[in-house]
């Protein structure tokens, strides 16, 4: 049998909850590239999804980085107790959650906008066919 030592331990699960963190991050960071591709094809009638993919990789992968390895460093720094499963530091919590709010409250005015344009589409097409019940 392999025995793990309890700094081992803690070192793994901390591991873990970084790699946790930067999953949240990165799930919220592909929910903000879809809603900003969805918001471009029905804006561009041209647009090109392949242009655009390496800022997009970039968005859902990249910047989670960007605030998951600040959070580990201030982390081990200042409030290096345990697993890091608590929270005791709201300081510390912030700057995970920041950034999610963040691309939450973009994610949320690029979808009223997709909304705004399908809605005005629907509209614009049901005028054309001479439909009455928009009149």
């Amino acid at each position: 049998a392999v025995r793990v030592s309890p700094q081992q331990a803690v070192a793994g699960c901390r591991l873990a909850q970084a790699l946790t963190q930067y999953c949240v991050g990165a799930n919220y960071g592909w929910l903000l590239a879809e809603g900003l591709f969805l918001h471009k094809l029905l804006v561009l009638a041209a647009f090109s999804g392949e242009r655009c993919l390496p800022a997009f990789l970039l968005l859902g992968w990249g910047a989670p980085v960007l605030f998951v390895v600040p959070w580990v460093v201030v982390r081990y720094l200042y409030e290096n107790e345990g697993c890091w499963e608590r929270n005791e530091k709201a300081a510390v919590w912030w700057i995970i959650r920041c950034p999610i709010l963040m691309a939450v409250a973009v994610n949320f005015v690029v979808f009223v906008r997709i909304v705004r344009i399908l809605v005005a589409k629907v509209r614009a097409h049901q005028v054309s066919r001479g439909d009455t019940r928009v009149r």
